[in-house]
């Protein structure tokens, strides 16, 4: 996998043909503080790279949704950037399938965003907003749960994993263990008692979620210590966003109508 320097600044778009449009793939939420932290995330997208034409959508449960976007497309070029952190099913299967019931616009779909550098940014960074200091990540009572909505695919559970090593090494060396809201162990109680187990007892919970929702909240609630926010608008989400974009474009992400064929 290619990586971004994470101070790396985003490439300029193109001065020739309309660029294609960029279309960030949320899975949706009752929670009506999910899709607006979802809008705020887009704008600084949109400050980012001026005159990107750039639209949220949904795969459920909100508006607007990402079969009801593509119709507007017709004729157009797209990618589509999943807000999500691992390859599971909505990746190699929904947006796919998505694209393939839309053969009006010529679409492809980017790599997830996890793992990469400018997450772990993100993710240190809220962890630090929360309380975490430096010096957490030396001490032998401390610890963290890297909590994450949870998928039955195996490659989802290695892409966390890979996300906590990240993290791990950001934060000094720290243990951080990966868990799950659901379809996948260990659960977030199931983690921190683990690390308890091991003399950390201290334990923090880095929210590994684009926004407020249902497993954002139930995650946080079993911090013992500390729970950071979820990414929400966080500058280095939004640079990340365009990379998974610009890495499409240059040929690193496979054509929409590639995946569709393959599963």
């Amino acid at each position: 996998m290619n990586h971004l320097t994470p101070c790396a600044a985003p490439a300029p778009a193109s001065s020739g043909d309309r660029a294609p449009t960029l279309i960030a793939c949320g899975h949706g939420s009752r929670d009506p503080r999910a899709a607006a932290t979802l809008r705020g995330l887009l704008a600084r997208v949109r400050e980012l790279r001026p005159g990107l034409d750039v639209r949220l959508a949904h795969i459920e449960l909100n508006a607007p949704l990402l079969t009801d976007t593509l119709a507007d497309l017709a004729g157009r070029d797209a990618v589509l950037v999943p807000l999500l952190f691992a390859r599971g099913h909505h990746v190699k299967h929904d947006l796919p399938a998505a694209t393939a019931a839309a053969p009006a616009v010529r679409a492809r779909i980017a790599e997830p965003l996890g793992p990469h550098p400018l997450l772990v940014e993100a993710l240190a960074d809220r962890l630090a907003e929360a309380g975490w200091a430096p010096q957490d990540g030396t001490s032998r009572s401390t610890g963290v749960v890297l909590a994450s909505a949870g998928s039955r695919d195996p490659e989802s559970a290695a892409d966390i994993r890979r996300i906590a090593a990240g993290l791990r090494e950001r934060l000094g060396g720290v243990p951080v263990v990966p868990a799950y809201a659901s379809a996948a162990a260990p659960t977030v109680p199931e983690a921190v008692r683990a690390l308890a187990a091991r003399g950390r007892h201290r334990v923090a919970v880095a929210s590994c979620f684009t926004a407020p929702g249902l497993f954002a909240g139930r995650a946080a609630a079993h911090a013992p210590w500390l729970a950071s926010d979820p990414l929400g608008a966080h500058p280095a989400l939004a640079r990340l966003i365009l990379h998974r974009y610009d890495q499409a474009l240059t040929g690193t992400a496979a054509p929409a109508r590639e995946l569709a064929a393959s599963r």
